[in-house]
């Protein structure tokens, strides 16, 4: 409960300031997104625009049609991760989770900008996808060297289950123990956990691995034998289950943050949206 403790000391006024936009004047300790990933093939305004018309006012931003199918990475410039930060508060929408890419693993340069273009667009979170076991010594090695970076930026780092040596969250405690630090935390994807198992580890099971290390949570489904394309709430994953063995845990209130849709056209995208905004605010009922 430490590092929870410090996290929320230490990033969390906007979220401990959030309200709870299904009650006038409460102040919930959850906050509700979607990523731009379902609206992928269109530029990230469209999907901004779909995010804020569904309901929700926390963004999570990931892929988008462009040139390297990221909103913000490496290569983006802090005057334009700026400006995304700016077409999202014109939408009264909130960056709450940013999803970089992959970093060069000679220096920890590129790390350090996506920190600091998640500063400058006014986000909290850096997600992380981690790597293969080949990788992994450098990978975390700048990890590692970037951690104070990232306090002093007020960001914190996670990473979440994603394959290579990170698919379970008994796998992501181990890399983060490894690393010690308080800026370096857990994202929850319970539809990951039963992709990179083939469906034979449930998130329900892995949940109690991640005890006092979850900051945030991709809303994710799944269905055999690999899909996680689908709107939550259709899927195998029991949301409610996870999310009361996440709580045991110690994550009681930070981002929820829906990651993927059934896929379809604008309109479509538009409905199953609100669906899942509808399915999460009525888990947390």
């Amino acid at each position: 409960m430490t590092t929870r403790r410090l996290f929320l000391g230490g990033l969390t006024a906007a979220f401990a300031a959030a309200r709870s936009h299904g009650a006038a004047g409460s102040v919930s300790p959850w906050q509700l997104g979607c990523y731009t990933r379902p609206w992928a093939a269109f530029d990230y305004r469209t999907a901004l625009d779909a995010i804020a018309a569904a309901g929700f006012h926390y963004a999570g931003l990931m892929t988008t049609k462009s040139k390297n199918n990221l909103i913000v990475s490496v290569e983006t410039t802090p005057e334009e991760a700026a400006a995304v930060g700016r077409e999202a508060s014109q939408r009264n929408l909130q960056v709450i989770s940013l999803w970089g890419g992959n970093f060069p693993l000679t220096a920890n340069d590129g790390l350090k900008r996506l920190i600091e273009n998640c500063a400058v667009c006014g986000c909290p979170n850096l997600l992380l996808g981690g790597t293969d076991d080949k990788s992994a010594a450098a990978y975390y090695r700048i990890v590692s060297e970037c951690c104070d970076y990232a306090a002093a930026k007020k960001i914190v780092m996670s990473i979440k289950p994603h394959g290579g040596t990170n698919p379970s969250g008994a796998q992501c405690r181990k890399l983060i123990e490894q690393i010690k630090h308080p800026s370096f935390r857990l994202w929850y994807d319970p539809g990951n956990i039963f992709y990179y198992s083939d469906g034979a580890l449930d998130p329900v099971d892995d949940a109690a691995a991640v005890d006092g290390l979850v900051i945030g949570m991709s809303v994710k489904d799944f269905t055999p034998p690999k899909k996680v394309d689908l709107t939550p709430g259709t899927g195998q994953v029991n949301f409610s289950k996870v999310l009361a063995r996440l709580k045991q845990g110690g994550f009681t209130g930070g981002p929820l943050v829906v990651e993927c849709l059934t896929p379809g056209d604008l309109p479509h995208l538009a409905a199953e949206a609100v669906k899942a905004r509808l399915f999460v605010n009525q888990l947390l009922a």
